[in-house]
């Protein structure tokens, strides 16, 4: 089905989209341009909306704005925003009186007329998506790069063409209620992660599941050998599974010995490069090339895989050096925001390192974090709602002996400022939460974007 031939479809309908940021807005006025009946519905008021409601009214939309915005929510047409549940008891209403319940993803995989490549997992998604976006456009492919990594392609899709390749990180949430599965399915790993949104950790794992679960004997499946639930995608796999390991090798995929990343197929190893080409830091980038690099086998050569390899200097807020200052070196995480992305970064250092930490409680467990920070973390600087349970899981680890020293700061740059001022030639500054930003700022990005503003401002 194309683009056009969706939007048909939907002409003469009731549509509602729930939901009016990032991924929504662009779906709207796609809509709306097509000449479809729309009613945008969001929690904000036309104040906090601002401009953007403004120019929606003026494209032809309904708005429906406040705390009540979902009551009495009647569409035959209801496309979620990702992140809302869809078992919420307005939209169960809704779809029991025939409403056909949709996002603009799924929407995206019915008109798509190229292969798609999707990443899920729980860490590690927007590197590996980057990286095999990179890999084929070094390779000469037109790619097109979306999904959760920020740019939603549905808007897109009538200009893309059949040998383009759409390569998308897909979240747990947008994979919720998806009922098809990409042409090339990577799930980096999985870990207990947004169980304040999530009932419990099956739901969770159960939505990464979707990625392959509606595969064809055609398609590919890409699985982290050494994360026993992404492993366990294997079982029922229509297409074919191939595996990546830094731990060990593998029957058939891609692994390092350490020095060497090697791609098995028909049960012969082959190298591909020598490790030490890749710029990133750390054994969780290095998973993450692997990741990437069992995607594309058979799409993109070796040497174009060495080329990036060699000048990638990483994504944006991912141990993203912000910059050095009389010898201390400040480095930006603000992804991390579960305790195994915190984890992730903190071992790629070498050495111990002064770290911010704290955000939002999503409902997870912190235990694991407090003997990792003993091991590698010289002085903590706890701020946000999970100060606390940070601080706990530190103190009650075995291995606490009163080191690092913890300080606890109620408000953000206080506690960039007290890091800094700790801070001596030759140190690390970490900003990695382990938590959400949705205490005090709209996402990862723009708590990073202040971080990085607070450090360009040190004198």
């Amino acid at each position: 089905m194309t683009l056009s031939d969706y939007l048909e479809r939907l002409k003469g309908k009731r549509i509602a989209v729930l939901g009016i940021g990032v991924s929504n807005t662009p779906l709207i006025e796609l809509l709306l341009n097509a000449g479809c009946d729309v009613t945008a519905c969001d929690r904000s008021t036309p104040g906090a909306m601002g401009e953007r409601a403004e120019r929606l009214v003026r494209l032809g939309a309904k708005l429906r704005l406040g705390e009540d915005y979902l009551k009495d929510l009647d569409a035959d047409v209801i496309f979620r925003t990702p992140g809302m549940r869809p078992d919420l008891p307005e939209i169960e209403a809704a779809v029991s009186r025939g409403a056909v319940l949709t996002s603009e993803m799924e929407a995206f995989f019915e008109v798509c007329p190229c292969p798609i490549a999707a990443v899920t997992g729980s860490d590690g998604k927007t590197t590996t998506t980057t990286l095999i976006a990179e890999f084929l456009r070094e390779a000469g492919y037109t790619v097109h790069l979306g999904g959760n990594i920020g740019t939603p392609l549905l808007d897109r899709a009538g200009t893309m063409r059949p040998g383009d390749i759409a390569v998308l990180e897909l979240s747990s949430f947008q994979l919720m209620t998806m009922k098809k599965s990409p042409h090339i399915a990577v799930v980096t790993n999985i870990s207990p992660n947004h169980l304040d949104v999530h009932r419990d950790m099956e739901e969770y794992v159960e939505s990464k599941r979707n990625i392959v679960r509606y595969q064809t004997a055609g398609d590919v499946a890409v699985l982290n050998a050494a994360s026993k639930l992404s492993r366990a995608f294997a079982e029922g796999a229509a297409g074919q599974v191939r595996f990546f390991n830094r731990k060990g090798p593998v029957e058939n995929g891609v692994y390092t010995d350490g020095e060497t990343i090697f791609e098995v197929k028909g049960g012969e190893a082959r190298p591909v490069m020598p490790v030490s080409k890749i710029r990133l830091r750390g054994a969780h980038n290095l998973e993450n090339y692997l990741a990437a690099i069992a995607a594309v086998s058979g799409l993109v050569p070796y040497k174009a895989m060495e080329a990036v390899a060699e000048t990638f200097a990483g994504v944006e807020h991912r141990c993203e050096l912000v910059r050095t200052l009389r010898g201390v070196e400040y480095y930006n995480d603000s992804i991390a925001s579960s305790p195994s992305r915190t984890i992730a970064g903190l071992r790629a250092f070498g050495k111990k390192v002064i770290l911010i930490a704290g955000g939002k409680d999503k409902g997870i467990d912190y235990d694991e974090l407090g003997p990792e920070i003993i091991r590698h973390v010289k002085a903590l600087v706890l701020t946000g709602m999970t100060a606390g349970k940070i601080r706990a899981a530190v103190e009650k680890a075995p291995e606490y002996r009163g080191e690092p020293v913890i300080i606890e700061k109620e408000d953000f740059k206080e506690a960039v400022l007290a890091a800094h001022a700790m801070a001596r030639e030759g140190d690390i500054v970490v900003l990695s939460p382990a938590s959400t930003s949705f205490d005090k700022f709209r996402n990862f990005e723009e708590r990073g974007n202040y971080f990085k503003q607070i450090v360009s401002e040190l004198e």
